[in-house]
Order: C-alpha cells, then sequence, then structure tokens
C-alpha cells in the first residue's frame, strides 16, 4: 500500500484500548499516513474493538456498515479483542479487508504495507497461548489525562468474562520501561497518567539486578514497588489507579496512597455482585465481606478518597433475593459512584451452563435502578466537600464556551472555558 494514504481510528471499550489506538495511531504517522478524523472521508479506517458485551459486537458492525456507505473504496481493518475471538466471523462481515488478532495488531505498518482492496478479507492471528510480548501503550493529544499501559492479559478464570481468552495470560512492562514512558510523557507536558492494565494489580515482572552472570539473581517486581517508583517522577502532578481487584489492593498500597505526593485519593475496585452465592457462580477470588473491609481501610486513612464500584447485573440465577442483597449492600458502603453493566452472554464462558437465565427485560430494570442508586451516591458524596477547597486539572477542551476539569478525589467540575486554565491545576471551592 502507498504511504501516502490517510488513516482514522475509532476505538470501543476500555481505556487499555484507547492507550493502544493511540500508539498504533502515532506508528503509523511516523510512516508515512496522514490521520483524519473518523467522521472524515480516509483511505484507512481502524476499528480497534471490544468485546466485554455484545452490544460491542453489534457497534463494531454497524461502523462497517457506515463506513461502506460513506467510502465504499476504503480499506477497513479490525483488531482488538473482537477480532481475536472470533476472526472469522468479522472477515465476512461485508467491506472488511484485515482482521489482526492480539498478536499481530502492533505489526500494523507491515501488514498495511501488503494490503489490497479485493473481495477476502485478510486474517492475521495465532492462538492466544501463543501471545507472549509486552508492547508498551500510552495515549497523547487526546486528553489532559493520559492512559498508560502498564500490564496486558488475565489469569483469571471468572465465568463470565473472555478478555483472557481474547488477551492472553497476565504479562507486564518493567518498572524501568514504566518510568522511562512516564518521563516522555512528562516531557510533552501531560499532568496526569491514569495506569491502566486488564488485571492492574496483578502487575508483576522478573528483572535481574546483577551486572555479570555469576552474581545474577532475580528480582520479582510488583504493584507496590511499581507505584513507589512512579511517585518520584519529576513533572508528572497526578497519577490514578484506574481498576483493581479487591483481593489485589493491599493494604500497603491503600497506606501508600493515602501518603502519596501525586498518586491521587481514587480508586475504583471491581464488586460484580454484592451476594456471595453470585460472586462464587461468577469464581470471583474474594467475598463481599472482603470489600467492605478495604472499602472500611481506605474511608478511615482517606475520608475524602472517591471509590468507583463496577457491577454486574442479571447474572444467570440472579434472583431477586441476590439483586436485593447486592442493592442494600451497595446502599449502605461508602461509595462514590457505580459503573453498572448488563450481563451479556458471552460464547465459551463457563456462565452459560448456569440457570436459570434472567430475562433481558429484567436485566435492564435493573440496571436503571443501580444507576439511580449512582447518581444518589454522587450526590452525597459531592455534598460532602460542599465549601472545601479541591485542586482541579482542568481539560484543554471548549465545549460551546464550557470546560472541565476533576478534582484530586474525581469530583467533576464545569465552568466557563478560559485558555489560561486549560491543562493547569487551579485551586477551586466546591
Amino acid at each position: 500500500m502507498d504511504k501516502s494514504r490517510s488513516i482514522a481510528f475509532h476505538t470501543l471499550g476500555c481505556k487499555l484500548n484507547y492507550s493502544e489506538t493511540s500508539t498504533l495511531s502515532r506508528m503509523l504517522e511516523d510512516d508515512g499516513f496522514e490521520k483524519k478524523e473518523f467522521t472524515d472521508e480516509a483511505d484507512v479506517y481502524v476499528i480497534n474493538t471490544c468485546s466485554v458485551t455484545d452490544n460491542a459486537d453489534k457497534e463494531c458492525r454497524q461502523l462497517v456498515r457506515r463506513i461502506q456507505r460513506k467510502a465504499p473504496e476504503s480499506m477497513i481493518v479490525i483488531t482488538g479483542c473482537y477480532a481475536q475471538l472470533k476472526p472469522k466471523e468479522i472477515a465476512e462481515i461485508p467491506g472488511v479487508d484485515l482482521v489482526l488478532g492480539a498478536g499481530e495488531k502492533f505489526n500494523i505498518v507491515h501488514h498495511l504495507k501488503e494490503l489490497h482492496k479485493n473481495d477476502t478479507a485478510k486474517i492475521s492471528s495465532c492462538d492466544i497461548d501463543d501471545v507472549e510480548g509486552f508492547h508498551s501503550s500510552f495515549s497523547l493529544n487526546d486528553r489532559t489525562r493520559t492512559f498508560l499501559k502498564v500490564q496486558d492479559g488475565c489469569d483469571y478464570s471468572c465465568s463470565f468474562c473472555t478478555i483472557p481468552m481474547a488477551r492472553g495470560k497476565s504479562r507486564s512492562n518493567s518498572i524501568n520501561n514504566v518510568l522511562a514512558d512516564a518521563k516522555t510523557l512528562s516531557e510533552k507536558g501531560v499532568k496526569e497518567i491514569v495506569l491502566t492494565g486488564v488485571n492492574l494489580g496483578d502487575f508483576h515482572n522478573i528483572t535481574s539486578d546483577a551486572t555479570d552472570v555469576i552474581s545474577l539473581q532475580n528480582r520479582k517486581e510488583d504493584f507496590y514497588q511499581l507505584i513507589q517508583a512512579l511517585d518520584n517522577v519529576e513533572g508528572i502532578e497526578r497519577f490514578r489507579i484506574s481498576s483493581i481487584e479487591p483481593n489485589l489492593l493491599t493494604d500497603d498500597i491503600i497506606r501508600f496512597v493515602a501518603s502519596s505526593k501525586r498518586f491521587m485519593p481514587h480508586f475504583h475496585i471491581p464488586l460484580q455482585s454484592g451476594s456471595n452465592r453470585i460472586l462464587g457462580l461468577m469464581r470471583r477470588r474474594y467475598r463481599r465481606e472482603l470489600y467492605a473491609e478495604k472499602v472500611a481501610v481506605i474511608k478511615q486513612l482517606m475520608p475524602h478518597c472517591a471509590i468507583g464500584v463496577d457491577v454486574i447485573v442479571g447474572f444467570p440465577s440472579e434472583d431477586e433475593n441476590a439483586f436485593t442483597e447486592t442493592y442494600r449492600f451497595l446502599e449502605n458502603l461508602d461509595i462514590s459512584y457505580l459503573h453498572v453493566f448488563t450481563y451479556s452472554e458471552r460464547d465459551n464462558t463457563k456462565a452459560l451452563d448456569i440457570q436459570p437465565i434472567v430475562p433481558l427485560r429484567t436485566r435492564h430494570e435493573r440496571n436503571k435502578i443501580l444507576r439511580n442508586l449512582s447518581y444518589q451516591k454522587m450526590q452525597e458524596f459531592t455534598a460532602k466537600h460542599q465549601g472545601q477547597v479541591r485542586k482541579v486539572l482542568f481539560e484543554d477542551f471548549n465545549k460551546h464556551g464550557v470546560m472541565e476539569g476533576y478534582t484530586d478525589n474525581y469530583i467533576r467540575i464545569t465552568t466557563s472555558y478560559r485558555q489560561e486554565w486549560a491543562n493547569h491545576i487551579i485551586d477551586w471551592k466546591i
């Protein structure tokens, strides 16, 4: 393919996908491609997919049809989790030219050089067990907050989840490489880094302390060591931990964040269900009692700390009692907001064998109930801080004369746009 082509990207799914899309974009721009907005006409469109829910799969297919109507001669490349899980299904979508699995997405420059428009989509993928490498990624020039990937893959086997099948086993960057990425971002004027991964708390890397073979000693780096090292990076004023499993959120990590110079008082901790019976069927590695203990420790050390929660509604066999347990547990927990997901059947997951199935209408009703609870929780959390002065990092985005930013403890602030405040931390009275 001729280098002098234009390319556009669209990302579905998580912060990790955003970091990878941004990295792929920089790779292709360095190779001579002109980056365009996804709404513009381009020679090549790249869709980085998610496959956590059926909606993400449907959205991918809808995007392909939209491109076909707008630019039928353009190349369409699909990568990401959906591409790894169902490459043949994607290849059969009219208009798709190239499908890149987990082991090939970062070889996109090579693949595009050999790509030509034809009637048959090319699939370049491998068995997920053969995917071992770690590719450093971070978003840049997209937001004031930058997503930095430090870990990938997952060794857990939750019964509802396809991510281990889509991203492979858990693997991590080295602390030295993460520090180098953080320093690069600092030099580019980034103020806040959000650490991302599939199972962030499982960050681990084997490195050598030795300078010669005779005294070679291996040392296992862990997440606690990583955040300690990052706290000393000059120029980055804020770090956030995007999401961490409750069983991997140690008291040492909590205490460190409480005393940190740069890590924000903000945790996002997946719960998924407030029913121990459902947690067992989900094959989660904790019970609700442990979750409550972690929240209590955080609030004891940081009463002002924001705590976000992931929860799934409509999991198979979630009856009214189980849902009520979840609701009451969350209602009484000192948390700040919820991310509510409606359970979606995923091929090749063990949850498909669990009965009875919760009707879709009931799933959607429960989702709405918990989203209302989330709104109440955030209102209550914000009200506790009224009158306080907290530091807000404002984003450089002018939306109809309005700008927004977040306090250290993740309260969203909106105000009239002022250019001099963009990408700056301002003292703000709530």
